[in-house]
């Protein structure tokens, strides 16, 4: 059957469809990698992205078109990790945006609504880099609109959709030299050409086999809960508000005085608005008291009440354990790391919360959400350590409207280190915090010795699978079958006799003998330098060289 216009119901089977879909080739956009380290997961963390979206469309499938699109756009929001999910999650944001007050739409306002997707994600990103999946949906969204006719459908604009974001994506190499060096096409702009793939062949009444591993929702055990059971938990309140006319002007709406009502009658607090329809999720004893609350402002599109007592997870949203929460206080820092040793220097050094990830172990926008609701203070300094963590900080900030949320630009743990170390934690000042932390983190250094993954061509090197590679940023300065050797070769590219500390940080699959004798040698090679050795326990490299 031809579908004319595309409905909710529609829409959500699409999505569901993309997602399967890009799960089965997951592995094959992560292997899209152009650093030849296991940090290529651009693959695990669209997928998980999408399916945040997809899950969230497939509960309110029985919507109209704009409910499904509200519903998934937030979902991805919340679930982005890395990234390539963060620009993943704005694409679907401005798809959403441009299907709001829609019931159904025609191929035009599809077309229209591409363009505000192409919009959206170009916003999320400060400096936008063509050859990237920006260009690849761009293109491909700017090739299929010129084609529309009176004719067109909405197969035949898919069609033209995703023949020129392949195109495109052929051409990638050509605009960003890094690929071409690598012999590689743009991970993103393929991983969301297989997405749109598994959209198409829904539209098209094709089925996708689910192949990735993808935890279904758990029944519901309602015998969790007793007759003589005692309400410990509350109930886990989510809805989609639509702000009316009728009961007051909506750009009036004071969001943050909502928000602060809601953590004064519950926690785990997210809410967020998006033109018209304000998104809540909020633990509470008492949702009838919130519902009617809300009903002063506007009236429901979705609403879910359930009891935390019987241990479901239907939720894409962070399962949170509720404890009483910590008194509020001026300034908290919440620092991303990996590694037993490194999360516990980082709380040594005074951060209230830690996140568990890093290299190849990107955290979503709902663990940061989850780690700002626990650092409880008005003011939160955010140290991502990661620049693939960096953009999903930036989307948890503008979520969460409860606090100031400051995410600094540090793009590696020994940057973080380093700045939380000197940190005045007690300034008056936000601004001059950050101004003092930025220069600290441009004072940094950091040097990493990691197993190739692959062999390489990169930097003049002949890299081999197996070696033992140094690098800073994007760099490869050494390629060496040992890795002591290596690291060693790594402290003189980053001149370490300058350095009035060099910081040695051991990974988890470091020998304890060659660590000793590494810590040893350095000591020895830069006497003028103080060289501190913290076992890290980190994954992926085998050390870190942090010069300050």
């Amino acid at each position: 059957m031809q579908n004319t216009t595309l409905s909710g119901a529609l829409y959500a089977g699409m999505l569901s469809s993309g997602a399967d879909h890009l799960g089965c080739y997951r592995k094959a956009v992560n292997d899209l990698n152009v650093f030849p380290i296991p940090d290529g997961d651009t693959g695990d963390n669209m997928l998980a992205t999408v399916y945040s979206g997809a899950d969230a469309a497939e509960r309110d499938a029985g919507a109209d078109l704009e409910t499904v699109a509200s519903s998934s756009a937030h979902g991805m929001l919340l679930g982005a990790r890395g990234n390539s999910g963060v620009i993943l999650s704005r694409i679907f944001s401005g798809i959403n945006r441009g299907f709001q007050g829609v019931r159904e739409a025609d191929v035009s306002v599809v077309s229209h609504a591409m363009e505000c997707g192409v919009e959206e994600a170009y916003r999320a990103v400060p400096v936008p880099v063509e050859g990237t999946i920006l260009t690849v949906f761009s293109d491909g969204v700017r090739y299929a609109n010129e084609r529309i006719t009176p004719d067109s459908t909405l197969k035949s604009y898919f069609n033209d959709l995703l023949g020129e974001m392949q195109r495109s994506l052929a051409r990638t190499p050509e605009l960003l030299p890094v690929l071409r060096e690598a012999g590689v096409v743009d991970s993103g702009g393929q991983g969301l050409i297989y997405i749109f793939e598994g959209m198409r062949r829904s539209l098209n009444g094709e089925t996708v086999e689910r192949v990735e591993a993808h935890a279904e929702a758990k029944k519901v055990d309602l015998d969790a809960f007793q007759s003589d059971s005692v309400l410990e938990y509350g109930y886990c309140t989510e809805f989609l508000l639509r702000l009316q006319n009728a009961k007051g002007d909506p750009d009036a709406f004071d969001l943050p005085a909502f928000v602060e009502y809601l953590n004064s009658v519950g926690n785990s607090v997210v809410a967020f608005r998006e033109g018209t329809i304000v998104k809540v999720h909020v633990h509470t004893m008492r949702p009838g008291d919130v519902l009617n609350r809300c009903q002063r402002y506007g009236e429901f599109l979705t609403l879910k009440v359930e009891n935390m007592s019987l241990q479901h997870n239907e939720t894409t949203l962070p399962e949170v354990t509720v404890t009483a929460p910590k008194p509020r206080k001026k300034t908290g820092i919440v620092a991303v790391a990996a590694g037993e040793g490194l999360k516990e220097t980082f709380l040594d050094l005074g951060t209230d919360v830690v996140i568990d990830g890093g290299q190849s172990m990107n955290p979503s926008a709902s663990d940061f959400l989850d780690a700002f609701d626990r650092t409880n203070a008005d003011t939160v300094f955010v140290f991502p350590n990661n620049g693939n963590v960096l953009l999903t900080a930036k989307q948890a900030k503008d979520l969460y409207p409860a606090s100031d949320i400051r995410v600094l630009n540090t793009h590696s743990v020994g940057e973080g280190y380093a700045a939380i170390s000197m940190m005045d934690a007690d300034a008056s000042d936000p601004d001059a915090v950050v101004e003092e932390l930025n220069e600290i983190i441009r004072s940094v250094t950091t040097g990493f010795v990691s197993r190739a993954s692959r062999n390489a061509e990169k930097d003049g090197l002949h890299v081999r699978k197996g070696d033992f590679i140094g690098f800073i940023g994007d760099t490869i300065h050494v390629d060496d079958r040992d890795a002591a050797d290596t690291a060693m070769a790594l402290a003189k590219a980053m001149h370490a006799e300058n350095c009035g500390v060099l910081l040695l940080l051991v990974g988890c699959d470091a020998p304890a003998q060659e660590a000793d004798q590494l810590f040893a040698a350095l000591t020895k090679a830069y006497p003028r330098t103080e060289v501190i050795r913290i076992d890290g326990g980190q994954p992926v490299h085998q050390y870190i060289l942090v010069g300050e």
